[in-house]
């Protein structure tokens, strides 16, 4: 919902303010996936402004759907709305076209800007390129998101114990 139909107030920053918060990520089918690294992100303080999913044709509608969540997560924990970047792509195996999207996402951040790479949805091989184009291109942070039990598949990130799940920086690990 719109901060300004809930009352609440929010900053509105300058047209031309760069982004500062990038969040990269792989499309899925499973809308936890996509979802919950980010509200988790947020939770940790990474609230982001800008939102990049590398999509197919056959995940259109849940992309929709995790946008929308992606958007209130942001607005309820920062006041801040993101811009949500979709990166198509014609082929969900098109390796090529994965890679060249990731990167054009972080070559293109402004150079203050503190970009995140999100592994956690997508398929293996989406994650493993993801995962090299972070590292390769100097991203800030590529996160997977852990589930330690599988009772929690399919849950949003509030409704999941603390204990069985965790954001992890695989920067800060290596």
């Amino acid at each position: 919902m719109c901060p300004l139909a809930t009352g609440r107030s929010f900053r509105v920053p300058p047209i031309d303010a760069p982004y500062m918060h990038i969040w990269a990520t792989n499309a899925s089918t499973t809308l936890e996936a996509m979802v919950n690294p980010v509200i988790a992100a947020c939770d940790r303080g990474f609230v982001p402004d800008r939102i990049a999913i590398v999509t197919n044709p056959s995940v259109t509608a849940t992309v929709d759907r995790a946008a929308a969540i992606m958007t209130a997560a942001c607005v309820a924990y920062d006041d801040t709305e993101p811009t949500i970047d979709r990166h198509p792509l014609e082929a969900e195996t098109d390796f090529t076209a994965i890679a060249a999207a990731h990167r054009r996402i972080l070559t293109d951040a402004p150079p203050d800007a503190t970009v995140a790479v999100d592994i956690t949805p997508g398929r293996k091989y989406m994650g493993a390129i993801a995962f090299a184009a972070g590292f390769r291109h100097a991203a800030d942070h590529v996160y997977y998101l852990l589930l330690r039990s599988e009772a929690h598949y399919g849950k949003l990130y509030p409704e999941i114990p603390r204990p069985a799940v965790a954001l992890i920086d695989l920067l800060e690990a290596a």
